[in-house]
């Protein structure tokens, strides 16, 4: 069974550093196997429904940028969750974190079938202002509505997840995740080609996918309610409390989600050449993320445990240690990636002048993803302490910073290659350090370490 169901209410004493070094290892390495497990679902419905054609494979991509722009925006479903359960359970109170944790679940249910609806409805205009072609539009429409029925799935995996995060178990969605990943790819073949659905096939297998991870995740939860002696059933303020607390998550995903937007617009204004360099350092910079990212998580889930047990000292030692861990980690990747800029240009652009700049790019990326490590571990430490409303108020403020910049990209670098270069200077150089220092300035601080329940 899952550690987080069966330890006791896992409040730490002052740790070691090298024990402290494998708690963060224990918690962010099966973190990581679950993060890259998701794009594994996108990745084999692209390759299954590729061999459809063109325009099937245009319509997904269409209709997956639809769905992942849906389920990204709650994702204060798996992080407020994962902080406000870490924090109870480090305050010895199990059966309120649990109880915490089934409203989380009750709140992602609600919003994902309001969320089904919605996109349902709208999803004809919604499609439209993507640009999709008219070709395609069928194939994105029908692979949006038959995957609307998993939309609930998606939202309940992601608060479940927060859950068993929050109870120090990052093992168990691991597991879910990567038999999620190989159920899917084998209902798609099935519906796909064998029993000839086409793009709705592919929806349908990954809907029911996303429907059996929800129910195995709950099941592992509710198991542990069970034990606590914990309620089952909603509480109506616990619910409201949980959407009201993650209101402050959600401004702070969406000033980041504008950002990626802003930049990819950017970038579209440098031509096809532009917009498709743009797309490579973006997938290099996004697989980068999952490796900085599972700190973050392991970071939500000992700030909060440890500022829950009351143990400041031991919460001030956690962070320092997690930082050395994820600007180390970004510093790996970069000095990685920089030699490698080159040779992965040549791969992705035959024009030798876009592969030079890109090449730019990526060294410019590379050069700035120890500072992205320390963005993402003190992002992680500031949510697991509860501390959203002032992360919402730094995403506007960083936001403020980077937009001008872009558009200055837009307006004075020459359209095409060279754009792209200053483009990522701004998004991994001005950005990042604008996210860094407004970080920095809040963890220097003492407002964010509230301890207790």
């Amino acid at each position: 069974m899952a550690d987080g169901l069966r330890s006791g209410n896992g409040s730490p004493g002052r740790l070691e550093p090298g024990r402290r070094d494998a708690e963060i290892l224990r918690l962010a390495v099966p973190a990581l196997g679950a993060l890259v497990a998701e794009p594994l679902f996108l990745l084999a419905d692209s390759a299954i429904v590729g061999r459809l054609g063109t325009l099937p494979l245009a319509g997904l991509g269409i209709a997956g940028a639809v769905l992942g722009t849906a389920v990204s925006v709650f994702v204060f479903l798996a992080y407020g969750t994962t902080a406000g359960v870490a924090r109870r359970l480090g305050a010895g109170d199990r059966r309120g974190a649990l109880a915490q944790g089934v409203d989380g679940v009750w709140l992602a249910l609600g919003l994902g079938v309001l969320s089904a609806v919605l996109v349902g409805l709208l999803s004809g205009p919604v499609v439209d202002l993507l640009g999709v072609s008219a070709a395609a539009r069928p194939f994105a429409l029908t692979y949006l509505r038959w995957s609307l029925p998993g939309l609930p799935g998606m939202l309940v995996v992601l608060a479940a997840t927060g859950v068993l995060r929050g109870l120090q178990d990052t093992r168990t969605p691991l597991v879910v995740a990567a038999a999620g990943a190989a159920l899917n790819a084998g209902l798609n073949l099935l519906l796909v080609h064998g029993a000839g659905w086409g793009v709705a096939g592919s929806a349908i297998g990954t809907a029911a996918t996303q429907l059996l991870m929800a129910l195995a995740l709950v099941a592992v939860v509710a198991r542990g309610v069970r034990r606590a002696g914990a309620r089952v059933r909603p509480h109506p303020l616990g619910v409201l409390r949980g959407a009201r607390d993650g209101v402050p998550l959600l401004v702070r995903t969406v000033t980041l989600r504008v950002a990626l937007l802003l930049t990819t617009f950017v970038a579209a204004a440098q031509g096809d050449a532009g917009i498709a360099a743009h797309q490579v350092a973006s997938t290099v910079w996004t697989t980068a993320a999952l490796a900085l990212d599972a700190l973050a998580i392991a970071a939500q889930a000992l700030v909060g445990r440890g500022l829950g047990a009351g143990g400041v000292d031991e919460v001030r030692a956690t962070v320092r240690q997690v930082v050395r861990w994820g600007v180390g980690a970004g510093a790996v990747l970069g000095a990685l990636l920089v030699p490698a800029s080159a040779p992965v240009a040549g791969l992705f652009a035959p024009d030798p002048a876009t592969r030079a700049h890109l090449a730019a790019a990526l060294v410019v990326l590379g050069l700035c993803l120890p500072l992205a490590g320390w963005v993402f571990v003190l992002d992680g430490v500031l949510i697991g302490a509860g501390d959203g409303r002032y992360l919402a108020r730094a995403g506007l403020v960083t936001l403020a910073c980077y937009a001008p910049f872009a558009l200055g990209v837009l307006r004075l670098a020459p359209a095409g290659r060279s754009g792209l270069v200053w483009l990522w200077i701004g998004f991994a150089g001005v950005f990042t350090l604008a996210r860094l220092l407004t970080l920095v300035r809040r963890e220097r601080g003492g407002a964010w370490v509230v301890t207790g329940a």
